[in-house]
């Protein structure tokens, strides 16, 4: 069996930035297990792999551990895909989901925009391993929705950490750390880890996004933000909160079309 490969840097107009994605359009489902098999071989943090239903699309995404609930930049690199090689005139994308329900993507003047649910945190007891897994200072705050949500002082400390990704590996969640933006333009900053799910940190994390909206709009008192995860590579979201719902805008760029054989 031939299937189409794509690998797409999303949240960045400049190749080898962003986080690159893998994506596989599919005439019908493969196995679990094929998938899981194809996103490990990608070693990358998603591959995505959907199937047309009429003028939707059914979407999954996998880690090169497991598939996970929701993704930001493989969703935004699909709806890429779709547009610039099966339907050059989409402007809309209707994504439907195992969990997170419908997702819809926006395509104007070379943005792509996620309409995704919001996952505001709340306050928890806090994993005895989680701070002292992080290495850093004691932080301002510690909440969770999906993922821990750790608020720093500032965003130096933010670029500074370097967790023990082994510790880490048994909090059982997934982390964002966060802090105020320190470049103009910038109002947060934020870093993303998710070793149980072998992504020891994530370039450029959508779904996060879900969480540091709600709370950064309203500590900030303002609906429009402007974010940048400082990981190696990078990336820069355009965010808005929308009641129940977040918009998280960013472009795209392909670096790689290739075929699987399996």
């Amino acid at each position: 069996m031939r299937l189409p490969l794509y690998q797409v840097d999303a949240f960045t107009d400049t190749l080898f930035a962003g986080n690159p994605a893998a994506v596989v359009p599919l005439e019908s489902w493969l196995p679990d297990a094929v998938m899981q098999s194809i996103a490990a071989e990608n070693n990358l943090a998603e591959t995505a792999f959907f199937v047309r239903d009429a003028d939707e699309w059914f979407i999954r995404w996998f880690t090169p551990a497991n598939e996970i609930d929701l993704c930001g930049h493989a969703t935004l690199a699909s709806a890429f895909v779709i547009r610039n090689f099966i339907n050059h005139d989409a402007t809309e994308f209707i994504f439907r989901t195992k969990v997170a329900g419908a997702l819809r993507v926006f395509y104007a003047d070379d943005l792509y925009t996620l309409d995704f649910p919001t996952r505001a945190p709340q306050a928890i007891d806090v994993h005895p391993d989680l701070i002292p897994a992080l290495g850093g200072p004691q932080p301002e705050l510690v909440q969770a929705a999906r993922d821990w949500f750790v608020v720093y002082k500032d965003a130096a400390t933010v670029r500074a950490l370097s967790p023990d990704f082994a510790l880490l590996n048994g909090v059982g969640r997934m982390t964002i750390v966060t802090a105020p933006g320190d470049e103009p333009g910038v109002d947060f900053v934020s870093r993303f880890f998710a070793p149980m799910d072998g992504i020891p940190e994530d370039p450029v994390t959508g779904s996060a996004h879900c969480t540091l909206i709600p709370y950064w709009a309203e500590r900030l008192g303002k609906d429009m933000l402007e974010a940048h995860q400082v990981s190696a590579r990078g990336g820069r979201l355009h965010c808005r909160l929308l009641g129940d719902r977040v918009h998280i805008a960013g472009r795209a760029v392909l670096y790689l079309e290739g075929t699987i054989h399996v």
